[in-house]
C-alpha cells in the first residue's frame, strides 16, 4: 500500500506541474500582459537552498507565485476595462501602479488608507459596497492578494519545516470562485456593475477574466488534492450557491 500511495503521490505532482506549465503556455489576443513580465520567471535558487526543499515545498512555491501572477495581471486588465477606478489612487500608468502594489510589500505591507486598511474578505465586500467611494479594483484585489497570503501562512517560500493545510487550499479555491462570481454580477442601484470584466455582446467577447480565475481555481484545487494525499488529511467539502456564498475561513 506504501508503494501504491507513493505513486499516486509522484502522479497527483507530474499533473500538477502540467497544469500550471499549461495554463502559462495558454495566450489569448484578448488578454492583456505585462512588459517584460508575460510569463514570470522563478529566482534563481542556490543548491543550498534547494536542500531545505521538497518537491511540495517547490510546488508550493510554484502555486503562490503563479496565483499571485494572475491576480497581478487581472489587476492591469481591471484598470484598462475600468481606468475610473485607477484615477481614484493615482494619475500615474496602471502598470506603474500593479507594479507598486505586488512589489511595493515590504513598503506597504499591503496596508492602504484608501481602502480603510481592509484586508482579504473584509476588502473584497468594500469593492462591491455602494457607498464606497474609493478604488474598488484596489479593494478587490488586495483583496484576494493578502488572502492567498493567508491561506499559505503568510509566506511565498516554503521549506521541509513548514506545513500548508490542503483544508486551506480547498477553502481558498472556493473563495476565489466566490469572488469571481461577485465581480461578474454585483451591481448598484440602478442595475450597473461595479465594475467591468468580461464582456459578450454582438461585436465582442471578451471571456479572459473568466480563464485567468479559472486558472487559479485550478492551480489551487489540485495542489490542496496533492498535500491531501500527501498528508492522508480529509479536506471537508461545502457546497454553496454562489449567489449566497460566504467566503471560507483559513
Amino acid at each position: 500500500m506504501g508503494r501504491i500511495s507513493k505513486n499516486i503521490t509522484r502522479l497527483i505532482i507530474s499533473l500538477m506541474f502540467l497544469s500550471i506549465l499549461s495554463a502559462c503556455a495558454t495566450t489569448s489576443n484578448n488578454t492583456a500582459t505585462l512588459p517584460g513580465k508575460a510569463i514570470p520567471e522563478q529566482q534563481d535558487r542556490s543548491a543550498i537552498n534547494q536542500l531545505g526543499k521538497g518537491d511540495f515545498d517547490r510546488m508550493a512555491d510554484v502555486e503562490v507565485r503563479e496565483n499571485s501572477e494572475s491576480l497581478r495581471l487581472l489587476m492591469l486588465k481591471l484598470y484598462k476595462r475600468n481606468p475610473r477606478e485607477l484615477q481614484k489612487s493615482t494619475s500615474d500608468s496602471a502598470e506603474k501602479m500593479v507594479d507598486w502594489v505586488f512589489d511595493g510589500e515590504a513598503q506597504h505591507h499591503y496596508q492602504f488608507e484608501g481602502v480603510n486598511n481592509r484586508l482579504g474578505a473584509d476588502a473584497i465586500f468594500l469593492a462591491f459596497k455602494a457607498d464606497y467611494t474609493g478604488d474598488r479594483v484596489l479593494a478587490f484585489i488586495i483583496g484576494l492578494q493578502t488572502m492567498l497570503l493567508k491561506a499559505h501562512g503568510g509566506k511565498t517560500d516554503f521549506y521541509l519545516n513548514d506545513n500548508i493545510d490542503p483544508q486551506h487550499m480547498y477553502n481558498l479555491a472556493r473563495n476565489i470562485e466566490i469572488a469571481a462570481w461577485k465581480l461578474s454580477n454585483a451591481r448598484d442601484e440602478t442595475g450597473t456593475l461595479f465594475l467591468l470584466s468580461n464582456e459578450i455582446n454582438d461585436k465582442d467577447k471578451n471571456l479572459s477574466f473568466e480563464r485567468e480565475f479559472g486558472k487559479m481555481i485550478g492551480r489551487t484545487d489540485l495542489f490542496a488534492i496533492g498535500l491531501a494525499e500527501k498528508s492522508q488529511r480529509l479536506i471537508s467539502r461545502v457546497v454553496q450557491s454562489l449567489a449566497t456564498a460566504v467566503f471560507l475561513p483559513f
